[in-house]
């Protein structure tokens, strides 16, 4: 497994359970965990742009992991 495919398996994990955050918060009726799980759901974006970025700058420096 290259770098590139471990790099887009990991945002599409974080991505996931993004999802599973934002649904917690939806259906939590305890406002102490809709505030957790809304800033989890903050730190896991903000992760998840960086690691969007990277994988832009990645396949820029190294094609071969373009579309891989």
């Amino acid at each position: 497994m290259t770098v590139g495919s471990q790099v887009k398996q990991t945002l599409a994990s974080l991505k996931g359970a993004q999802g599973t955050l934002r649904l917690y918060a939806a259906q939590s009726q305890d406002p102490g965990a809709v505030t957790a799980y809304q800033e989890a759901v903050f730190v896991t974006g903000s992760i998840i742009k960086d690691l969007e970025e990277r994988l832009k700058l990645l396949e820029f420096e190294e094609p071969q992991y373009k579309g891989d």
